[in-house]
């Protein structure tokens, strides 16, 4: 394993247990760009920058309702079949409980669909961090052949051609439909999507009735083994990137061997040090988003910890310590507004 700098930069700049699971696990500078101020926090590696997660404050409300409405709109699809909730159903966990994603034509994709849910808190978007903004990957998502396939200029004759929701847009936006403000409305309204008054969050406040003993015990064991190196700050996790695998081998555990998909990162950067690597996932609502991992080859909640603990951190792991990890991990559901339901 390459060996890693851990710099008076860094000390100013990330939270204790960022340092810890760098220097452990092996990741670069570069792994943390845009990693927010939110995790510089003083204290020790087990505080990890975790707080609870509160609603979002300064939203345009007539923008999120357009993005709402616009999320749903199959018009934004090549030839009219789904929307970008077909894959994102808000109201079952913000994924589509598939290993891989299915798009327009039934056409299948090589990675799990992620969770919409809290997706602004994230570095960036996509397992392998190819869009920097919620802006970008809505756009990369609408053109993409085996998502919407479609084009902006077909997208915005269909929705001029509506006349009320061009009073929509001119309401908004003071302007007709275009791409911009098609991909401004809906990025408003999943940063709208923040899951709230989860268990856990409501321990963090004060209420330690909210948490079971075998929830509580989880943390700490969560804490104690590590896992809290790379699942950190507000969202537990998405705001750096990982290698799978660091003290195992992914792959050869799953039974099948690496596709070009499993090179995440690396597709993008081409760099030899990005092989393997993926955005941490955020465990929040995690308990509702199976199958897991960038693959969809983690089955169950139980299944995807045994696997992380094995190849992540190269320990050995009881059941008793699985159903604890569980059941604290099922304590970060939380909820959104209904109405953006």
């Amino acid at each position: 394993m390459p060996t890693r700098r851990c710099d008076a930069r860094h000390l100013q700049t990330q939270a204790w247990s960022l340092l810890v699971g760098c220097c452990l696990l092996g990741c670069s500078e570069s792994d943390l760009a845009g990693v927010g101020p939110e995790f510089a926090l003083p204290g020790p590696p087990s505080l990890a920058g975790v707080m609870p997660l509160t609603r979002p404050e300064g939203l345009d409300r007539q923008k999120v309702a357009l993005g709402k409405d616009l999320f749903n709109d199959t018009r934004l699809s090549a030839d009219g079949s789904i929307a970008c909730s077909s894959c994102h159903d808000v109201a079952a966990g913000g994924d589509d409980g598939r290993p891989t994603a299915i798009g327009i034509g039934g056409r299948v994709g090589p990675l799990n669909t992620p969770t919409v849910f809290n997706s602004s808190l994230n570095v960036a978007q996509f397992w392998d961090g190819r869009a920097s903004s919620l802006e970008e990957q809505i756009d990369q998502t609408v053109q993409s052949p085996l998502e919407l396939g479609a084009d902006w200029t077909t997208i915005e004759k269909r929705l001029r051609a509506d006349r009320a929701m061009r009073k929509r847009f001119e309401a908004v936006f003071g302007t007709e439909p275009d791409a911009q403000t098609v991909k401004s409305a809906i990025a408003e309204y999943l940063r709208a999507l923040i899951t709230v008054d989860a268990p856990f969050d409501r321990y963090l406040a004060g209420d330690r009735s909210a948490m079971g003993a075998d929830a509580v015990e989880g943390y700490e064991l969560f804490s104690r083994l590590g896992c809290i190196s790379c699942h950190q700050g507000r969202n537990l996790g998405g705001n750096f990137f990982q290698r799978i695998g660091v003290m195992g081998d992914f792959f050869a555990k799953r039974g099948r061997a690496p596709s070009e998909a499993d090179l995440g990162r690396f597709n993008v950067t081409g760099r030899e040090e990005d092989r393997y690597k993926f955005k941490v996932p955020s465990l929040r609502n995690v308990a509702q988003t199976a199958p897991y991992f960038h693959d969809g080859s983690g089955e169950t909640l139980e299944d995807a910890v045994r696997m992380m603990v094995d190849v992540q951190l190269g320990r050995p792991v009881r059941d008793d310590e699985i159903r604890k990890l569980v059941a604290f991990l099922e304590a970060l559901t939380g909820e959104v507004d209904e109405a953006l339901l």
